[in-house]
């Protein structure tokens, strides 16, 4: 029985997404399902076996729309992609940073051009198969962003710069399921990807090496960027925060804050990547004591509420996708920035990564770290 209201599914093949189109029809709605095309393997020097845009993938999402009756298409983003995510991805490694694609991908292509094709086609909802969940608080009249019910899926992280106008047209059926419980959906309604293994690379970097994607991407695409007086490409020195040589590294690129794996060198104790120098091409490594910090700065903040604070606020924050948040203080410095006070040290503070700020399940909002306090 249809309920009068239309909704776009965005379908990756995988069984979230396929079950949150069977939810969506079962709910009586009428859907479509849409599947974005984001890159070509051949252009980012990589097999069609081991991405997320496989046409594998495209089948699987056909064939559960064809299964649910739904009108599916492929839609085509690539050169929005490759701007807005993969560039990015790129520059922010030469420039010292560590990037997160998957929030710039939400941020940057999913919502905003699925929002665009939605209105359109004169539809009412995205539909994502994202593990978190929205409200609506009449007191307020504004729209809120939950924490997934599943703790161990929660996905709220990665969808800190939605906006009131995409929270009114966004629905995530799975917020208050298991991921357990939604593979058993999915078996239940004959779905042939019922117990489809989840991605758990950067779709674009399926084997984790993002140094040797970075080097293949420049070479192809003529793109030279230097992140200081030296390449981020060029060999250097491994140092302590004293200056002494332990080795010698790979180039910049491929390293990042916290890493203690892969570096190649035989050292009397562990030791991690507590800082890139990027004027000196120097990689600095310390003990894991000292990756610890209480500070940071942040920018291109979103708030959920689309209020900037006036002050000084308390809440929890994190400062990667897998951490518990912890206790801080957020205060504004200007209408671009915040300063986020930790009431403990936290490891690892990377720039280019996001912090998130929360109300117990609630998303308050977040932003890109700019720096921690020692840089």
């Amino acid at each position: 029985m249809q309920n009068g209201k239309k909704a776009l599914i965005a379908m990756s093949g995988g069984v979230d997404s396929s079950v949150a189109a069977c939810l969506m029809k079962q709910q009586g709605y009428t859907c479509i399902g849409v599947t974005m095309k984001l890159y070509d393997n051949e252009e980012i020097g990589v097999s069609s076996e081991k991405t997320c845009c496989t046409l594998k993938d495209v089948e699987d999402a056909r064939f559960v729309a064809q299964a649910l009756d739904m009108p599916y298409y492929v839609l085509n983003f690539k050169d929005k992609f490759e701007e807005e995510v993969i560039q990015r991805f790129v520059d922010t490694y030469i420039e010292g940073g560590t990037p997160n694609p998957c929030i710039d991908c939400n941020h940057r292509i999913k919502f905003r051009a699925l929002m665009r094709r939605m209105e359109e086609l004169g539809y009412d909802y995205v539909v994502t198969g994202h593990y978190a969940r929205i409200s609506y608080d009449e007191t307020s009249g504004k729209y809120i962003l939950k924490k997934a019910l599943d703790s161990t899926k929660d996905q709220s992280y990665v969808l800190y710069n939605l906006t009131q106008e995409q929270l009114a047209h966004t629905l995530f059926p799975l917020g208050t399921y298991e991921k357990t419980e939604a593979r058993k959906i999915a078996e239940a309604n004959g779905l042939l990807n019922a117990h489809k293994h989840d991605s758990q690379d950067i779709c674009f970097v399926p084997d984790g090496d993002y140094g040797k994607f970075i080097e293949g991407y420049c070479e192809r695409t003529g793109k030279e960027e230097e992140g200081g007086k030296f390449s981020p490409f060029e060999p250097g020195d491994f140092v302590t925060e004293d200056g002494k040589v332990l080795g010698h590294h790979k180039g910049i690129i491929h390293y990042t804050i916290g890493q203690r794996k892969g570096l190649g060198l035989s050292l009397p104790q562990p030791l991690y990547v507590c800082r890139k120098d990027l004027d000196k091409n120097k990689v600095v490594l310390a003990p894991n004591d000292r990756l610890f910090q209480d500070t940071l700065e942040a920018g291109e903040l979103n708030f959920i509420s689309g209020e900037y604070p006036r002050g000084a606020f308390r809440c929890c924050a994190k400062i990667r996708y897998k951490q518990k948040e912890a206790p801080a203080t957020v205060t504004p410095i200007d209408e671009k920035r915040v300063k986020v006070v930790f009431d403990e040290p936290q490891r690892g503070i990377t720039p280019g990564q996001a912090v998130v700020f929360y109300d117990g399940d609630q998303v308050l909002g977040g932003g890109r770290i700019l720096r921690s306090k020692e840089e």
